[in-house]
C-alpha cells in the first residue's frame, strides 16, 4: 500500500502569484481600452476634418462647414475653419476620456483647393 504525502506548504503560492497577477491584468486591459478610445477619437478627428474641407471647398458657409465637421468629430471636439488664399483649412481637436491628467488631445487637419479656384489661369 502507497501512501499519499502531502504536498508540503506550496498550497499558498497559487493565490499570492494570482493576488499579484490579477491587478496587473486589470490595469493591462483598462490600458488597452484606453488605447481603443483614444484610437477611435483619432479617427472620427481624421473623418471630421476631411469633411467639413470638402464642404469647405464647395464654398459653403463657414458655419455650415464648422457644423458638418462636428457633427462627425468626437463630442466636446473644437472645429476650428480657415482660409489661406486658395486653400482651405479644417482643424479638429478632440480630448478623449482618460483618467484624470492623464488625457491627451487628438487632431487632425484637412486641407482642400477651394472649388472656385479649379482651372483658372490655366
Amino acid at each position: 500500500m502507497q501512501r499519499c504525502e502531502p504536498r508540503g506548504r506550496d498550497g499558498g503560492f497559487v493565490t499570492a502569484e494570482a493576488a499579484v497577477v490579477l491587478p496587473a491584468l486589470v490595469l493591462f486591459s483598462m490600458a488597452l481600452v484606453w488605447a481603443l478610445l483614444v484610437a477611435a477619437a483619432q479617427i472620427q478627428c481624421v473623418d471630421a476634418a476631411r469633411a467639413g474641407a470638402r464642404a469647405a471647398a464647395r464654398q459653403d458657409p463657414p458655419d455650415a462647414v464648422a457644423e458638418v465637421a462636428r457633427s462627425a468629430a468626437p463630442s466636446g471636439a473644437e472645429v476650428t475653419v480657415s482660409r489661406e488664399g486658395d486653400l482651405v483649412r479644417v482643424a479638429v481637436v478632440a480630448r478623449p476620456p482618460g483618467l484624470g491628467d492623464l488625457t491627451v488631445d487628438v487632431e487632425h487637419e484637412a486641407v482642400a483647393l477651394a472649388e472656385e479656384t479649379v482651372g483658372v489661369g490655366t
